[in-house]
């Protein structure tokens, strides 16, 4: 009943009579989803500046780990998630992988109104919140094999952009849920703060389960699986012998990573850098533009190239990153001359600078999403049809099947990738302020990075005779 056995979105009669609507069908109920799934993936990234205010005792370095954990489990499941999709099922695996996040986020609610909660305890609840994170990978992997390839680049712009917008949403919700009694007294009373002011930090996890479980039934009973996109593990691991599947993590983990590794750290680095600011509730304005650029850097990807737009994505982080270095305060109790050495770089702080550097860093990461997502099925269905090339119709649609399988285990894979810079980004700032006083040594460390993402994609894949231009 919700598996297609025919699928050809190649077939332009096929696709306007009915591929396409069931494509848009699969993406509408995907984007939701995805949108749950990554805000409970970087639910920590908020409710960590909230938790001593309600009376948890944790270093600023324990902190950072709880917002850096979630990153970390995300990224290793999504290999796992990506390869489930064709073993078993694109609405099977999502229906399910959406349900899984209703644990961590009931616990959530559960733990935080006790402030003698073990540490322990936070850290399992931040590994499962790691749950969402993978979802991407598994969502991505599904929406890839409905498209045609004209239009992966707008599919999986929308997919990945839209669904990103779970990151602004939390960042924007939990502030609000946090600060009434949504749920009366079943809920839970509230904590009270320093300042006497009542919050029900609960509602940061109780907020999210009545929409998770709607969007689970919704996949379970809207969307489908396909037939043909049925593959075993053998058929995807030979993306790990393709030296483009490679090159193209370590560009992600340049894009995705710095999106997903900055949303994270952002209000901590806010609180650490520019103490007692104002400026908290607006920290989701950074990643909402980073995502909605996202979809922009697919639909410029599908017209100017992937490569052009990668590359003027990762020229912009390089300059947004030492422009954000540029308005830090100077480093404070760092070992002796380390922290003057590496400040010197800096000018006079502003909040001003700091938080327009940001903006224009998220921006810049997220054109660069979706510029390297398109990059991938590109990629690899033409190295498919080039070793099948003159072997006539059949072969070619041999070598097309096969390129949309790679591809999509490819961009699984390159998202799990990617999804490490969740963990490094937040968890090298915080050892960076531990070791030297400020973010700087971490700051410099990123913008070298940069600089190897645009020598890759310039070799690779923008340059007049790049063996992959794209």
């Amino acid at each position: 009943m919700h598996t297609a056995t025919r699928w050809k979105p190649e077939d332009e009669a096929f696709w306007r009579a009915h591929g396409q609507r069931v494509a848009a069908r699969n993406l509408g109920l995907s984007i939701p989803a995805l949108m749950l799934a990554l805000a409970v993936w970087m639910l920590w990234s908020v409710l960590v500046v909230h938790l001593p205010a309600a009376g948890f005792r944790y270093s600023t370095n324990q902190l950072f780990w709880l917002a850096a954990l979630p990153a970390l489990v995300g990224a290793t499941l999504r290999v796992f998630y990506a390869f489930a999709v064709p073993i078993v099922g694109g609405r099977r695996w999502t229906a399910l992988a959406t349900a899984s996040l209703i644990t961590p986020t009931l616990g959530i609610g559960l733990a935080v109104q006790d402030p003698q909660t073990p540490y322990t305890v936070m850290v399992v609840l931040a590994l499962l919140c790691g749950l969402g994170g993978a979802n991407f990978a598994s969502s991505m992997a599904h929406i890839s094999f409905f498209y045609p390839q004209a239009q992966k680049g707008y599919a999986l712009g929308m997919n990945a952009g839209l669904g990103n917008l779970g990151v602004p949403l939390v960042q924007l919700a939990v502030p609000l849920a946090i600060s009434a009694g949504i749920f009366g007294a079943p809920g839970g009373a509230p904590q009270i703060g320093p300042d006497g002011a009542p919050m029900w930090l609960q509602n940061a996890g109780y907020v999210w389960v009545p929409l998770i479980a709607a969007s689970a039934l919704a996949c379970w009973f809207g969307m489908d699986d396909l037939a043909e996109a049925r593959a075993g593990i053998a058929e995807q691991a030979v993306i790990f012998a393709r030296r483009h599947n490679w090159w193209l993590c370590w560009l992600h983990l340049g894009t995705f990573g710095s999106f997903i590794g900055y949303a994270a750290a952002l209000p901590l680095l806010l609180l650490h850098q520019f103490p007692g600011t104002d400026a908290m509730p607006w920290v989701w304005i950074g990643p909402l533009a980073g995502a909605l650029a996202r979809m922009l850097g697919g639909w410029l990807a599908d017209r100017l190239g992937g490569a052009r737009v990668t590359l003027w994505a990762f020229g912009a982080m390089t300059l947004g990153v030492l422009a954000v270095l540029a308005n830090l305060p100077p480093a404070a109790a760092a070992p002796a001359g380390d922290a003057a050495a590496i400040s010197s770089a800096a000018s006079q702080p502003s909040l001003a600078g700091f938080l327009a550097a940001s903006l224009l860093l998220f921006v810049a990461a997220g054109l660069g999403n979706g510029s390297t997502f398109r990059m991938i099925p590109v990629v690899f269905v033409a190295e498919r049809r080039r070793a099948l090339r003159g072997r006539g119709a059949a072969a070619d649609e041999q070598a097309l099947r096969e390129g949309n399988t790679e591809a999509a285990a490819a961009l699984g894979f390159a998202s799990a990738v990617g999804a490490y810079g969740g963990f490094a980004i937040p968890k090298l700032c915080g050892s960076s302020i531990a070791l030297t006083g400020g973010p700087a040594a971490a700051l410099l460390l990123f913008a070298a990075f940069y600089l190897s993402c645009i020598a890759i994609t310039w070799w690779h894949y923008g340059r007049r005779f790049a063996p992959a231009r794209c």
